[in-house]
């Protein structure tokens, strides 16, 4: 009981927040933002200690720790990547439509922030300054529940948010981490009516797990099965850099390469194609014909024979599967029946085909000629992402600013009232 007590008085520390947040000014929350991004560089070193105590807890074999890994370099793009989304035009308070009636009666849809956003996600203490910087600036407090695997990592980079958020005379509350454990993930998942919405980061299994126990609404992301379909009129060079740029540039995230699709008529190219994964030293599961146009071209240790569990997985590791298909028709098939929607590539010079790809795709991005590894906030030229949506309400694909505000009517008169 005294637990719940507890969280309820941290849901209503954050809306006490987000009420105060929605009278400040663009101009502070941007200088706000900048500040933050250069303390990120300026406590490199604490938050880089605190990672450390987290990875020694991590075997460098699992796939979470590339996502769990902070470095100079990684802390530079975060703070660039807050800086950028410092300069971009707040959400809040845009007019999205203007109606008068008849009557004279104006109707306004107006852009306002969800008021408290809960983020659930794994390993990836990257993700706390990402929602911050977007939640801020679209209006929103947040609260942050990290993976255990992170815990360190999450603690440093919340007390160093919330100090400078105290500097700038703000409520430390518009950010708030939650304790670690499960009962505090229950916590947040069925806070409704303290809590706006929830956005799930992670693996298939965390966004189940939050979809069938949320009380809040949801926005699912994350979860990426990506397909890239080599067609037979696709030009080798183009494929070959692609797929290995999708495959290999950072395995752990979701918008990597897990299935390379094939038409029959360009296996004699398979090889070619997988020269830079073969390089990258990425374990294959071929169907029978892609195994026989391998065999005698891919180191043997790196390559096994697909069964049905190798389609539909997201590796997030150095495996992809590969998979051989007659026709267009059957490579949208493929895709339909195993595509978390999230982000599919067509490589082809047919005008015709790619046209029809990029129709009847069912998935958040649609690709053609392009790495899949695009599928990105900032690389959309957002600032940043709280996440990819692999879902149709409210938003989809990468999630940044306009994304973090809903809307409401504001309707003004001068005293018409409704005949009877």
């Amino acid at each position: 009981m005294e637990m719940n007590s507890e969280y309820k008085n941290l849901f209503a520390a954050a809306r006490a927040a987000a009420m105060e947040l929605s009278l400040a000014d663009d101009g502070r929350i941007s200088l706000l933002l900048e500040d933050l991004a250069d303390a990120i560089l300026e406590n490199a070193d604490k938050i880089l200690d605190a990672n450390a105590l987290d990875l020694e807890r991590m075997s460098p074999d699992s796939p979470l720790y590339d996502r769990l890994r902070l470095d100079g370099n990684r802390l530079a793009g975060i703070a660039a990547d807050m800086k950028n989304v410092a300069s971009l035009p707040s959400p809040v308070g845009r007019i999205l439509s203007e109606t008068v009636r008849p009557n004279g009666m104006t109707i306004k849809k107006v852009s306002v922030p969800f008021g408290v956003v809960g983020i659930i996600y794994e390993a990836r203490p990257n993700v706390s300054f990402d929602v911050f910087s977007l939640c801020v600036k679209s209006g929103n407090a947040c609260i942050l529940k990290g993976g255990s695997d992170a815990w360190h990592s999450n603690e440093a980079i919340v007390s160093l948010i919330r100090s400078v958020l105290a500097g700038h005379g703000h409520n430390e509350n518009t950010v708030i981490l939650m304790p670690a454990g499960r009962e505090s993930t229950s916590a947040l998942l069925e806070a409704a009516g303290d809590v706006d919405l929830v956005i799930p980061r992670g693996s298939k299994g965390l966004i189940d797990f939050v979809r069938k126990n949320a009380l809040v609404p949801v926005i699912e992301t994350g979860a990426g099965i990506c397909h890239t379909y080599f067609d037979k009129d696709g030009d080798i060079d183009k494929g070959a850099a692609i797929i290995t740029n999708a495959k290999t540039r950072r395995v752990s995230v979701c918008n990597a390469l897990d299935c390379l699709i094939i038409h029959k008529d360009r296996l004699f190219d398979l090889p070619g194609l997988c020269s830079g994964v073969k390089d990258a030293g990425v374990t294959i599961y071929a169907d029978e014909a892609a195994y026989a146009a391998l065999e005698e071209n891919y180191p043997a240790v790196l390559l096994k024979h697909a069964d049905e569990s190798s389609f539909g997985t997201e590796f997030l590791d150095y495996k992809m599967a590969v998979r051989t298909v007659d026709s267009l028709d059957e490579a949208l098939g493929h895709i339909a029946r195993y595509s978390s929607k999230h982000s599919e590539c067509i490589v082809s010079e047919n005008a015709g085909t790619v046209d029809e790809f990029l129709k009847r795709v069912d998935a958040a991005c649609v690709y053609a000629n392009v790495s899949t590894a695009f599928t990105d906030g900032a690389q959309f030229g957002f600032g940043a992402e709280i996440g990819i949506s692999t879902q149709k309400l409210h938003a989809r694909g990468p999630m940044a600013l306009p994304e973090l505000n809903t809307y409401k009517y504001i309707i003004t008169g001068s005293g018409q009232i409704r005949p009877k």
